[in-house]
């Protein structure tokens, strides 16, 4: 089941920057059904319930995310999935970009 998830009230910030995701058989880059890599991004949400870390995939190679920045995160989803007796909860997003430019060494 796919489950959308408001992010109103909830900031995120990157713990770990994006990488690839690899498929698990075949140790292979995944990519999404246009042909864009898959790539993960460890984020730290903070709501009003607390605190959680999430694996968040998203499409694409997203720019300009270093450890400790805030973002923005679109389109988040939750997926149920279960493999046998295993189960869990994936997490996706259409998008994930900084709040805010980054600065550049140029920038006055």
């Amino acid at each position: 089941m796919r489950l959308p998830i408001s992010t109103d009230n909830v900031h995120f910030i990157v713990g770990t920057p994006p990488e690839g995701v690899v498929d698990f058989e075949s140790k292979l880059p995944r990519f999404d059904s246009d042909g864009r890599p898959i790539s993960a991004v460890g984020l730290i949400a903070l709501g009003a319930d607390g605190v959680e870390i999430l694996s968040v995939k998203v499409s694409g190679q997203p720019k300009d995310l270093s450890q400790g920045i805030r973002v923005k995160v679109s389109g988040l989803v939750a997926t149920t999935w279960q493999m046998g007796e295993r189960h869990g909860v994936s997490f996706r997003a259409e998008s994930i970009e900084p709040l805010s430019p980054t600065r550049t060494s140029a920038a006055s």
